[in-house]
């Protein structure tokens, strides 16, 4: 039976043959334009699927606003819950989180802590994680050298796209999506402070032209501290430099490529694994 695809199209599909799966069985469905795959998190039931340690993976690798999920929706790949409903299925309630925590900030020192007792972080769940075998799968995503290089070592079977963008283009990027999970607070919203959470981040000419924008300072002020948090904690440089070179990552310039371009690159890049 084919897999009948479309916009917004609800699929679950049962009982077609998986040349990965110990027997024939695979559910998915699809959400957003693109395809859901079912994961079990430790602790949780798995009445089907197989270790993720087991099977090989696609990993996306980028901070925000770098266009993961645009990125997603084209390629239309079974994809694996994201990081952020992994942080919040398992991270939070092992701090006593019955809800998560909205700003994100907090949720940054929540998951630091988590890195701290778990220095795999996020990809130490994966490792624990089981899903329905399928080939592409995708998962989004990992952040930062150690998060990575967990992976790279103890998920043999991963691939990992890297997906770039300047700190300048992620902070416009994430003016313009609207996303209500994009909350933080900050204090103050004056030039100090802009010029402050511009250190190392933003250069004095890129700051001025994020100036220029002439977006409300309070708006620019959380943004940005948005954006310097994440490089704070998952410093895109030291990810670079343990992957490049290396037969198992794709590099992606989201800013030079469109999303047609790095599709493409992405699709090559499977079947050079198929090979």
């Amino acid at each position: 039976m084919a897999l009948q695809q479309g916009p917004g199209l609800f699929v679950e599909l049962k009982n077609i043959h998986n040349p990965y799966a110990t027997r024939p069985a695979y559910t998915i469905s699809m959400h957003a334009s693109f395809t859901r795959a079912s994961l079990y998190l430790p602790g949780e039931e798995a009445p089907q699927g197989r270790p993720l340690a087991e099977m090989p993976l696609l990993i996306l690798v980028g901070l925000t606003g770098v266009g993961k999920t645009s990125l997603l929706k084209r390629l239309n790949y079974p994809t694996l819950p994201d990081r952020r409903e992994l942080v919040d299925r398992y991270v939070f309630p092992l701090y006593g989180y019955a809800q998560p925590p909205l700003d994100r900030r907090e949720r940054f020192a929540l998951t630091r802590r988590f890195r701290q007792e778990h220095p795999g972080g996020v990809a130490e769940i994966l490792l624990n994680g089981r899903a329905m075998p399928t080939w592409p799968l995708l998962f989004d995503g990992l952040r930062g050298e150690e998060e990575v290089g967990f992976a790279l070592k103890r998920l043999p079977q991963s691939y990992f796209i890297v997906l770039e963008a300047r700190d300048l283009t992620r902070l416009s990027r994430l003016l313009g999506r609207g996303d209500a999970f994009d909350k933080v607070q900050v204090e103050k919203s004056d030039l100090a402070t802009l010029r402050r959470l511009a250190q190392g981040v933003l250069s004095e000419a890129e700051l001025e032209e994020a100036l220029s924008w002439q977006v409300p300072l309070q708006e620019l002020a959380a943004k940005l501290k948005i954006v310097a948090e994440e490089r704070k904690n998952y410093d895109p440089d030291g990810t670079r430099k343990l992957l490049l070179g290396s037969p198992r990552a794709l590099f992606l310039d989201t800013e030079a490529l469109s999303l047609d371009e790095e599709a493409a690159a992405i699709r090559a890049f499977v079947e050079r694994i198929d090979a």
